[in-house]
This record gives structure tokens, C-alpha cells and sequence, in this order.
């Protein structure tokens, strides 16, 4: 680990010198590019300097602790900051590991999220809603900002379905494995006998193009409108703002009816419809690749069961990279770095296998 990174860091000076580069700054590609390096440099740096001020004062506090026999109220002081430095050191650690994962040109992509649920009938939907909690406290922690694009919710509560955008920084390279079947084991508010009902939601991960990615004809494009149904005010029932646009060539369809305008609808529904087509396209790539190679490695899949969230034992496990956590009300209350650091060190390890 030591190697890699002082040969990371060794190159901050030479990002920082082109930085200052007015044919750089002028180049808003090449300076956006050199920017993001320059920010992934310097968090590394950071949290390597500190790994080492603490690596340096538990071994201070060690040679103290031996030398010292006599005061019990500096023993125990002592005692006291070894035991935290050892816990603090390995959580840097771990971050120094994620960090070593070479960036992406796509970690910093706006991510939209779909949720949808599955079997399991009221208590999915429910599950929907909680994950779409989760989801938006773990955004918060990051400091990533999100929106609803689309959602329909669930007569019981929840959401049969629910759609949204995130954007900030590595806000694609921390969701992108998100993607899959999650299976919830609990008791719902509804069973009087205290059975534990297993019900399931699928999640789709989708980056959302930037303009030079993808071209739409407006000729390949069908644009329908119609009357919203369910909760959202009067306008619901007395207006045909709703919109559905269907990209005819792929057969690709996306809609939203959650804005009173039939415009704004139809910016929503458009954005979606793009980031649906760019994976579309991709998922046809991917199958001409796992075609020639034999397997398919980090699809995101979502007939794929990636994680169990089983809330009587506390337990989340992810069954791509054999994780349990008995941390389970945490997670759901957006503390996920344990188990998102995890899977993203997991799928670097595979693509250099597989390469």
C-alpha cells in the first residue's frame, strides 16, 4: 500500500503545475479532467499524512506505556488513546484502500436511481420507501444533492415505484453497484402472529448522459399525454399533464406526471428516457462481451439478489462479496461507507482479474 500511494501522491506537484497552465484553463475539458485528479490526489495525501501521525503516536504511546509503572492515571490514559487511534487507524486505512480503486471518468456522472417494487405486495412498497430514505440520508452524509423525477406511490404506503437523480462528488462511483434484487426479511406492521414475511425490490442504475453522449431525433420520439392518477392535489384529476415519451427504434419508454406542468413533465420524462437508452445501448455491449469472454462481471443486473437486509437479527449481507454487518438500523439510516467501500474494492479486484 505504501508504494502505491507515495507514487500517487508524487505526481500532486505535476497535476497542480498544469493546473496553472493558462492553455489548460482555457481548455474546459482538460481542466475539468486535470481538476477532479487534482481533488482525488489531494484526499489521498490527507488521509495518508494523518495514517501516519497516528501510525507514529501509537507507537509513542506503546513506548510510553512501557516505560511508565508507577502512574495509573497516565497508564490509563494511555490505555485510553491507543484504543481509539487503533480504531481510527483502521477506518483510514480502509478509506486509503477504496481511494487506491483508480477514479472513473463516469464517478462523478449524475446517477438516477430507480426503485421499484417487487414480491411482496404492500410490504415491498413499504420497503421501497424506506430504501428511498436510506438513500437520501446516505446522500445527505455525502453532501450530494437529489431529485424526484418520478414516483408512484403505494395505496398503503411506500412506493410501487420511485425515481430519482443524484449528483455530487463520486456520487456514480458509490451507487453504481447498487443495482440488483434486495431481498427484506421482517415482521410487518400487519402480522398479528409475528411472522417474518420475505418480500423483495429491484434497483436500476443509470448514469445520465450529458448532451455530447447521446443524440435523440425528435422524429424517433412518440409523446403522449394523459390524465395523472392518485395522491398530488386537484390538477391530478382535471388535467392532462402527465406525459409519456416512447423512443421507437429501442422501444424505450419513460414517463413522468408528478409537475402540475405538462412541460416540466416532459424535461423529466425526457431525461430519463436518455439515461434509459444510454443503458440500453450499454447492456447490448455488455452481452456482446460476455458473449466473447464467457461471463459478465459487475453487470448490475436486476434479476440479480444482491443483498438480504434481515431487520429481527439486525443483518445485512451482500451475497456478491460474502459481507454480513449486524448494523443493520444504521444502514438504514444512512451509514452505508462500510458496506459501499466493500463492494467497490471488490469489483476493482474483479475487472483486473478478469482483464
Amino acid at each position: 500500500m505504501k508504494q502505491r500511494v507515495t507514487q500517487l501522491i508524487s505526481g500532486l506537484a505535476q497535476v497542480e503545475q498544469k493546473l496553472s497552465d493558462p492553455q489548460i484553463i482555457s481548455d474546459q475539458k482538460e481542466f475539468k479532467k486535470l481538476s477532479q485528479e487534482h481533488a482525488y490526489l489531494s484526499d489521498l495525501k490527507e488521509l495518508w499524512e494523518k495514517f501516519l501521525k497516528l501510525q507514529q503516536d501509537q507507537a509513542d504511546n506503546k513506548e510510553m506505556l512501557k516505560e511508565e509503572t508507577q502512574d495509573e492515571e497516565l497508564i490509563k490514559m494511555l490505555q485510553d488513546e491507543i484504543e481509539r487511534n487503533e480504531k481510527t487507524i483502521e477506518d483510514i486505512e480502509s478509506k486509503i484502500h477504496q481511494l487506491l480503486v483508480p477514479p472513473d471518468p463516469l464517478d462523478h456522472c449524475n446517477t438516477i436511481m430507480e426503485l421499484r417494487a417487487g414480491t411482496g405486495g404492500d410490504e415491498a412498497a413499504l420497503f421501497v420507501g424506506d430504501c428511498v430514505r436510506m438513500y437520501k440520508l446516505y446522500a445527505d452524509k455525502m453532501g450530494w444533492k437529489y431529485e424526484e423525477l418520478s414516483c408512484s406511490e403505494s395505496d398503503t404506503g411506500g412506493y410501487k415505484e420511485y425515481i430519482m437523480v443524484l449528483s455530487g462528488k463520486n456520487v456514480h462511483r458509490y451507487l453504481q453497484y447498487e443495482g440488483g434484487t434486495h431481498r427484506v426479511q421482517r415482521v410487518p406492521a400487519t402480522e398479528s402472529q409475528g411472522r417474518v414475511h420475505t418480500s423483495a425490490i429491484t434497483i436500476a442504475i443509470m448514469s445520465e448522459p450529458e448532451e455530447a453522449q447521446i443524440n435523440i431525433n425528435e422524429s424517433d420520439l412518440r409523446v403522449d399525454t394523459y390524465r395523472a392518477s392518485g395522491a398530488g392535489g386537484q390538477h391530478v384529476n382535471t388535467t392532462d399533464s402527465a406525459v409519456r415519451i416512447t423512443h421507437v427504434p429501442t422501444g424505450v419508454v419513460a414517463y413522468c406526471s408528478q409537475e402540475k406542468s405538462q412541460h416540466k413533465n416532459k424535461d423529466k420524462a425526457l431525461r430519463l428516457l436518455k439515461a434509459k437508452i444510454l443503458e440500453h445501448e450499454e447492456e447490448k455491449k455488455a452481452k456482446e462481451r460476455s458473449e466473447k469472454r464467457g461471463a459478465q462481471v459487475g453487470s448490475g443486473d436486476r434479476s440479480e439478489r444482491i443483498r438480504t437486509y434481515n431487520f429481527s437479527q439486525n443483518r445485512v449481507s451482500d451475497h456478491r462479496i460474502n459481507l454480513t454487518l449486524y448494523s443493520l438500523d444504521q444502514i438504514m439510516n444512512g451509514s452505508m461507507d462500510e458496506i459501499s467501500n466493500a463492494v467497490i474494492a471488490h469489483f476493482y479486484q474483479k475487472k483486473l482479474e478478469s482483464a
